[in-house]
């Protein structure tokens, strides 16, 4: 019984303070796994460009429809992936150029750099989702002023909100840079070249990408986030002062 119990309290724990996979979940299913199946069905099981495609497809195919069907709203990263395959499919179909399969691969990059320069653009930026974790921690008082901050009601709503759009942004910018560099390698270097390029630039950029949003963005955001945490404290240390007078002045009226 007490182990049961046990168990119960450490998925309640995890529901109410979901760690970064959770959060990263839907980037990595809707983006990753699309990705990361493709080569491994054309390199690894030897497959045909059309089948690997083909087979890359399923994942975002899934995920669109489930979200049609049992969300009742359209999953637009996995509906964008899909989209991608798909032309993919039919330029299979009618271009048996190499190159252009290799300039290919950079359509998902730019798809998903589409996606979230047109998030920030809505209010929404997506690669929030995955930033927040790391600088709330599961932390009450860090998520409460994180709510502060982003509804504007407290005196550093302006800049955090700004650096939450610039964290966004520079992660659409740079992988349409590495789409970019894609499509020019593709059509400049020896195919053989560029078939193991494109992997080395993925990983560069990537990497170099963290480090820039962090320093504009992350860090900067955490350092707001933790003064609106001591604010907030400092705020409710002042009512239950204020509370506590009240309290003793109407005990000595009385």
């Amino acid at each position: 019984m007490t182990k049961n119990t046990g168990n119960q309290g450490r998925g309640k724990d995890r529901k109410q303070n979901p760690s970064a996979l959770d959060h990263f979940r839907p980037l990595l299913v809707d983006v990753a796994v699309p990705l990361g199946s493709y080569y491994l069905f054309k390199d690894a099981f030897g497959t045909s460009t059309f089948a690997a495609l083909a087979w890359s497809s399923v994942v975002p195919a899934v995920r669109t429809v489930w979200g049609l069907v049992r969300e009742r709203r359209t999953n637009a990263l996995a509906g964008l992936i899909l989209v991608v395959n798909v032309v993919s499919l039919l330029l299979s179909f009618v271009s048996g150029d190499p190159r252009l399969m290799l300039a290919k691969d950079g359509a998902v990059s730019s798809t998903v750099a589409i996606g979230i320069l047109v998030s920030v653009a809505l209010g929404r930026p997506m690669m929030t989702a995955g930033m927040k974790p790391f600088l709330v921690k599961g932390d009450a008082a860090k998520e409460a002023a994180w709510q502060r901050l982003v509804s504007g009601a407290v005196a550093g709503s302006a800049e955090f909100l700004r650096r939450e759009r610039m964290f966004s942004v520079v992660w659409g910018v740079a992988l349409l840079v590495e789409c970019v560099a894609r499509v020019v390698g593709a059509y400049t270097l020896p195919v053989d070249t560029m078939v193991w390029l494109g992997g080395v630039m993925m990983v560069v950029v990537m990497g170099m990408t963290f480090v820039i949003s962090g320093g504009l963005a992350a860090e900067p955001m955490g350092r707001l986030l933790a003064a609106e945490v001591e604010a907030g404290e400092s705020g409710e240390a002042g009512e239950a002062g204020e509370d506590t007078a009240r309290a003793t002045e109407v005990a000595v009226a009385a």
